[in-house]
């Protein structure tokens, strides 16, 4: 199913006549000089076309005969490489004679007979050139393993662009010099074609190798079964294996006009549409970009996100906000992340435009808590990294969050189902650990539970509540409550000579074993209100009677212990109780709402 939808997308966009996207048996590599030959072979002279508009030069990218896979052989390119194939020289190869030789004798091959003057040109080169000629100009040593192409003086156009050497190619493909290939019925076409052995590589994917990693590749004989080997126990032809690894690389290609490539965590998510012209699909792709990779607050496209998921939230049609927008329009989204020398799909979601923007929409309203934190739904990037450890001074990072979770995460997002069952256990494990309970992990808490019990998991019949819910009779969401209470006594009643809260102190052992905590805590409290008493009466009796409300809506006892559900309802009320007291404009106290490293880029 994939590679089929990778397929036809590479169909789609060959007709279009899509920039950078190569056509069977081509790929854009990077090559930094060409080589300039007269029509007897001789070198006139050795050109640069590198990209000079930057600080410094870099090799530009040109459409040329797809290079081969290589490990550990020797397998020449045709019509272009390295120096130390089509010259014989390099910097760090010790083999380079033989590069060269492989090089040589494969051209000697493939063009022999040809008429075309300027493939003639480059069996004379190739006949009469020594290496040692390379120490002289033009050659210089800053292009020693440069990739080079070939180019006839006075033409325009390089070799391997010509019509013959294009035919040349086209018989190299069919199996000139690979005989014996298997052909068989094609899984992703179902034609009978030549089967490709080897997958090209697919780059681009963080995390792999730089050389490329393959999704489809058996290279060992526990992987084969029925005496087949490598690409036989998947039979693929040559022209599919193609066709998807090359629009997949054009998916992954890196640079800032690239809109269809997001890093979550360890995944690297790309997607595509499919519909019925360039601009819907191409409207499309950018309004589900910024749906999952959530723009800066203030720019015109988090305002775009925030109508269009207020528009699927009510189930109203995505052509109010662009006549290029249709809720029918097929959207693919892949996520991919690097394991060994292959890489692994972590996961594959396909629906409409509309379907997609209302579970973006229904994950919005899970995760929504009062006081909102936020002013567009974080994406799944920024949620993570709410639960890595917040470092004084420094901005939390991804690497240290759990490989998988983002992923799993997105996976929940796009198909509706439940969140990463590790994902409450993380996040309590962290405001436990470093004391930081912020809007963005408050949030988390509910969306998770909130989740949970709408999918039928969790059967608790009271709801998650979305703002401060006095009448709650939930104990742990209570207990939350008066956890955030009696910090605020301590608060009142020592200022800023206090060193640690008790929330420093005490949140994890009050959160998991409320029995063993919160009768020690009542007991300080009231040293705390004594001293109120004589300098703020009137608050001093507003806290108590919030102490007492609370309380008297608990049991005879104190729970000796809380679920894991439950502890993420304390937190929950924990957050709502903590954050009521900054809406009172009450004198009495001078704090200010804290928030955590994580929350400062989602209120930014």
């Amino acid at each position: 199913m994939i590679l089929q939808a990778l397929h036809g997308y590479y169909q789609r966009l060959l007709e279009r006549g899509e920039p950078g996207l190569s056509p069977f048996g081509y790929s854009p590599e990077k090559i930094s000089y060409a080589i300039l030959l007269a029509p007897d072979g001789r070198l006139v002279d050795v050109s640069s076309i590198r990209d000079h508009s930057g600080k410094k030069p870099v090799p530009r990218l040109l459409n040329v005969p797809q290079p081969e896979k290589r490990t550990v052989g020797i397998k020449p390119n045709f019509l272009w490489d390295k120096t130390s194939y089509v010259l014989g020289v390099s910097a760090t190869s010790k083999r380079a004679d033989k590069e060269h030789e492989a090089f040589k004798a494969l051209h000697l091959q493939i063009l022999a007979g040809t008429d075309d003057p300027a493939l003639k040109a480059l069996l004379a080169f190739l006949s009469i050139w020594n290496p040692e000629r390379f120490k002289a100009p033009p050659f210089n040593e800053e292009m020693r393993d440069a990739n080079l192409v070939f180019r006839l003086d006075g033409e325009a156009m390089y070799l391997h662009e010509r019509p013959a050497a294009q035919l040349a190619r086209a018989r190299l493909l069919a199996g000139a010099g690979n005989e014996g290939s298997a052909t068989g019925e094609c899984l992703v076409t179902g034609e009978h074609l030549p089967l490709a052995r080897l997958h090209p590589p697919i780059k681009g994917v963080n995390g792999a190798q730089s050389s490329g990693a393959s999704i489809v590749s058996f290279n060992l004989e526990s992987f084969g079964s029925y005496g087949k080997s490598q690409g036989e126990n998947a039979p693929i032809s040559e022209q599919a294996a193609f066709a998807y690894t090359t629009v997949l690389n054009h998916l992954l290609r890196r640079g800032e006009h690239n809109r269809q490539r997001i890093q979550v965590g360890d995944a690297t998510v790309v997607f595509w549409a499919e519909a019925a012209d360039a601009d819907e699909a191409a409207t499309a792709e950018s309004l589900l970009g910024d749906m999952l990779n959530a723009p800066p607050d203030d720019s015109q496209e988090a305002g775009r996100v925030r109508e269009a998921l207020e528009k699927a939230s009510k189930g109203r049609p995505l052509r109010d906000i662009d006549p290029k927008l249709h809720d029918e329009t097929r959207m693919y989204v892949l996520g991919l992340a690097p394991n060994a020398s292959r890489i692994s799909i972590r996961f594959w979601q396909t629906g409409t435009l509309g379907d997609l923007a209302q579970r973006l929409a229904q994950h919005e309203a899970d995760m929504r808590i009062e006081p909102v934190p936020w002013k567009t739904a974080p994406a799944a990037r920024r949620l993570v990294l709410a639960t890595v450890p917040n470092r004084e001074g420094a901005m939390p990072k991804m690497d240290d969050a759990f490989n998988n979770l983002a992923g799993e995460l997105m996976r929940a997002i796009l198909s509706g189902g439940l969140y990463p069952q590790s994902l409450l256990a993380n996040t309590l494990m962290r405001i436990r650990s470093d004391g930081n309970l912020s809007g963005m992990r408050a949030a988390l808490c509910k969306g998770i539970l909130a989740r949970q019990r709408r999918l039928g998991i969790n059967t608790n019949d009271e709801e998650v509540p979305v703002s401060l819910d006095k009448q709650s009779l939930n104990p742990a969401y209570r207990l939350g409550r008066l956890f955030a209470v009696l910090e605020n006594v301590q608060r009142s009643a020592l200022g800023n000579q206090v060193n640690a809260t008790i929330r420093d102190r005490y949140y994890g052992a009050a959160s998991a074993t409320p029995a063993s905590v919160f009768p020690m805590l009542l007991r300080n409290t009231q040293n705390h209100l004594g001293k109120l008493r004589k300098d703020k009466v009137g608050w001093a009796v507003t806290l108590e009677r919030d102490i007492r409300e609370i309380v008297e809506g608990l049991g005879e006892r104190f729970p000796r212990s809380l679920r894991i559900e439950d502890q993420g309802r304390f937190a929950i009320g924990y957050y709502h109780q903590s954050q009521a007291r900054f809406n009172k404009g009450d004198d009495a106290n001078d704090s200010t709402p804290e928030t955590d490293v994580a929350d400062q880029g989602a209120l930014a």
